[in-house]
């Protein structure tokens, strides 16, 4: 099932003996444990009926005999077995998942790992209850992801205010709702929208010194800007890892390349192929305008070069601000 579909369901009170919660992305299956925990049982009720085990701390037998056991002034008794992952056996819990308590509901957390398919318990929790696979969110979603996070707040962002906070907090949800939920609160007074200038002001991310505006000044082939981009950069290497900057740069010049082949003249067609924000578009379009076909291939291999260098291979003492001047000269001449 997907998140939707069981948020939907716990709405509607229509609730499964047996949840298994799997995957790498830990922010689903947070969300998912806290809305059955809440949705089941009312405060009252959870002195009594809710459960909580640690893996780690607990084993298939107890957590059997607890799902077994008989609500008290409610429905059900909800046993919520968090890190999952480490529980010693769990295969164990077959017996209890192929006959499950219809007055019992177990949910299983079990983060950054699946239960391998083939085994039985997988197959029985298939049959009697639900599972749930929640992973990671790609990179170049994680824009799009912030957007709709904030438009169920009735908050809009800038397109390069996304691009800048998913450069700098990764495709980690958790620290990007954490970082959204700060922001929201430190928006002016009837102010809907955040701007890179917010951003700048509230988390210390730059405005003018990111990897987002090093593609735009690498695109127009502006020199200056971008130099003083990367002496930003090598000064501040805790906010702007070199590795960071290689990754960010060898997916802009990636899409650059295909778009050298792409033979539709529509902006729409061209965005939903590449799989970008039709914002972004004339940036790319600019630096197709810039580098040739052949050029365009010479930057990803140096950019592989670099990022060899970075982590070691071949370049025993270059410091990373050398690097990223070097590799800057190599792309722009």
């Amino acid at each position: 099932m997907t998140y939707d579909q069981i948020i939907s369901d716990i709405t509607n009170r229509n609730f499964k003996p047996l949840y298994l919660l799997q995957g790498d992305e830990p922010y689903f299956i947070d969300l998912i444990v806290e809305k059955l925990m809440n949705g089941i049982l009312d405060e009252m009720q959870k002195a009594f009926n809710l459960n909580v085990l640690y893996g780690k701390d607990s084993d298939a037998a107890t957590i059997d005999n607890m799902a077994r056991r008989f609500p008290m002034g409610a429905e059900y008794t909800v046993v919520v077995v968090k890190e999952a992952q480490s529980l010693s056996k769990i295969e164990d819990l077959v017996y209890y998942a192929n006959s499950p308590s219809d007055s019992s509901i177990l949910i299983l957390a079990y983060k950054y790992k699946t239960l391998d398919k083939r085994k039985k318990l997988h197959k029985a929790i298939n049959k009697n209850g639900v599972i749930f696979t929640s992973s990671k969110i790609y990179d170049n979603k994680i824009p799009r992801w912030i957007q709709n996070y904030l438009a169920s707040k009735n908050i809009g962002i800038e397109p390069s205010a996304g691009v800048i906070l998913t450069e700098f907090l990764g495709n980690d949800l958790g620290k990007i709702t954490n970082e959204l939920d700060k922001l929201i609160l430190t928006l002016p007074e009837g102010q809907k929208k955040i701007h890179a200038d917010h951003i700048e002001e509230n988390i210390g991310i730059s405005k003018d010194f990111n990897h987002f505006e090093l593609m735009k000044a690498l695109a127009k082939k502006n020199i200056l800007k971008a130099n003083r981009i990367i002496e930003y950069f090598g000064k501040n290497q805790k906010l702007n890892n070199i590795n960071q900057t290689i990754s960010s740069l060898f997916y802009f010049f990636s899409k650059v390349l295909a778009l050298h082949f792409i033979q539709s003249t529509s902006n729409r067609e061209i965005a939903a192929t590449l799989q970008i924000n039709p914002y972004f578009l004339g940036d790319y379009q600019a630096a197709t305008r810039n580098y040739s076909r052949v050029k365009t291939v010479e930057i990803i291999s140096i950019l592989r070069e670099f990022d060899l260098k970075s982590k070691g291979y071949g370049n025993p003492s270059v410091p990373a601000d050398q690097l990223l001047q070097e590799m800057i000269f190599k792309i722009m001449h």
